[in-house]
């Protein structure tokens, strides 16, 4: 009886502590399960997502509203707050960023440009989350260009997902002008300036510049040094391999100060919206403008496209692509990552992005969006983007800092005033340690 009763006691505690352990594991299991679950979403949801952008101009707004119709169309759960800050070109909104970064107080995310805006600014300030397995995850290594991921990467790991993309060399003309004065597209400077030289002997603002934020004769100077330089030596003056003395620097300050030779005397109080009505209305005949003009005059102005106004790459620069994306990220220290991720999915995806760019003026970042969603200047474009030379834009943040951007945004809108080359060059040289 004993026997009996010591092996049923027996029995009865290894029951207990097998059902103990078990307990146990499934507990760790639970915990581990909770743990990876963590770790893939990043972890918390408000059900609002705020969305901090400069996008409040014409197009742009509609494509940021477009976007966000979507998003909720797919998350209804999820509320977006549209924190889109006016004026400058992005210069208010960066202010207000900045602020709000170094207060601790992100956005849940936010408009950057790829590039140094985004490496140099927030990525090196160790402000940004790493978007790796996120990417892998959503299998977008192969949606992108690799170029495009490179511009939006430092150190390995990817910080952001471009939205759109925009050409900033290309310069918009009003056809009945052109067809008017009996004029062809130039593709070289020579050719241009003879162009600029027939306008204006005709009465015909030849160039509209509307340079109240001086970003926009910025992004002229640019697109002169591209085509000084080429692709790889304009990579290079960036990189800090060729000087700003380089006497193909310095070339293209005097063309720069020649071309604003032929621009509308009221320039300086004139925001870019402002030329670009000059060029609708006739008044001036051509416009160097990012492709949001493009939505600017189609979606705004009630233009036609290869109607009323075309179209044609900034002279010696055919066959190059002066880049500008929008990204958005995963700030830290945000309080609802997984909302926030499910805005970049929708961002990042195809029918978003073909959402967006048809009104926004620019083309899709991915390269598998539907082309037949766009006009002609969006198919050309999209063209363009898969067989041109890729180069970041210095202008709107991309080839170098911002530190360095704003002073050349000094030196360029002195040199508008006085016209000093040497100045000027002077100017770019001293800066040159900040990119």
């Amino acid at each position: 009886m004993k026997k009996k009763l010591l092996a049923l006691f027996t029995f009865m505690l290894l029951a207990l502590l097998i059902t103990a352990c078990s307990s146990d594991s499934s507990g760790d299991a639970d915990e581990a399960t909770d743990d990876a679950s963590k770790d893939d979403s990043g972890g918390g949801s408000t059900g609002e997502v705020e969305i901090f952008s400069w996008w409040t101009g014409a197009g742009e707004e509609d494509g940021l509203l477009a976007l966000i119709d979507l998003f909720e169309e797919k998350n209804p759960d999820i509320t977006i707050d549209n924190a889109a800050v006016s004026g400058g070109a992005g210069t208010n909104a960066k202010a207000v960023l900045a602020t709000r970064m170094q207060g601790n107080d992100p956005p849940s995310t936010f408009q950057v440009h790829g590039g140094e805006e985004l490496n140099k600014s927030w990525v090196a300030a160790d402000k940004m989350e790493p978007l790796n397995d996120f990417y892998e995850e959503n299998g977008w290594m192969d949606k992108f260009p690799e170029e495009l991921i490179d511009l939006v990467s430092s150190d390995g790991n990817i910080y952001s997902i471009p939205v759109n993309i925009h050409r900033g060399n290309v310069f918009f003309y009003n056809m009945q002008v052109f067809k008017d004065n009996g004029i062809d597209v130039p593709t070289t400077m020579d050719e241009f300036f003879a162009v600029a030289d027939k306008l204006q002997d005709a009465g015909v603002v030849p160039i509209a510049l509307g340079d109240k934020e001086s970003w926009t004769a910025t992004q002229i100077f640019e697109n002169v040094l591209l085509g000084s330089l080429g692709p790889d030596d304009y990579k290079k003056l960036f990189a800090g391999e060729i000087g700003f003395d380089d006497s193909r620097v310095v070339d293209a300050a005097e063309k720069f100060g020649k071309i604003l030779d032929y621009v509308n005397e009221d320039h300086a109080s004139r925001n870019w919206q402002d030329s670009a009505q000059l060029v609708a209305n006739g008044e001036a005949a051509m416009l160097n403008m990012g492709d949001w003009a493009k939505g600017y005059f189609a979606n705004d102005l009630g233009l036609e496209t290869n109607v009323d106004f075309g179209y044609f790459a900034f002279p010696d620069t055919v066959g190059d692509f002066q880049i500008i994306t929008d990204t958005f990220g995963l700030p830290k220290g945000i309080d609802n990552p997984d909302d926030v991720k499910e805005f970049l999915k929708v961002l990042a995806s195809v029918e978003g992005q073909d959402a967006f760019n048809p009104l926004k003026g620019s083309i899709p970042a991915r390269i598998d969006a539907d082309p037949e969603k766009y006009d002609q200047y969006g198919k050309d474009t999209m063209e363009d983007f898969k067989n041109s030379r890729l180069v970041p834009s210095l202008a709107h943040g991309s080839a170098a800092s911002e530190g360095f951007l704003t002073k050349t945004n000094q030196a360029v809108n002195i040199f508008v005033t006085q016209r000093d080359v040497d100045n000027f060059i002077q100017a770019l040289v001293s800066a040159a340690p900040e990119m």
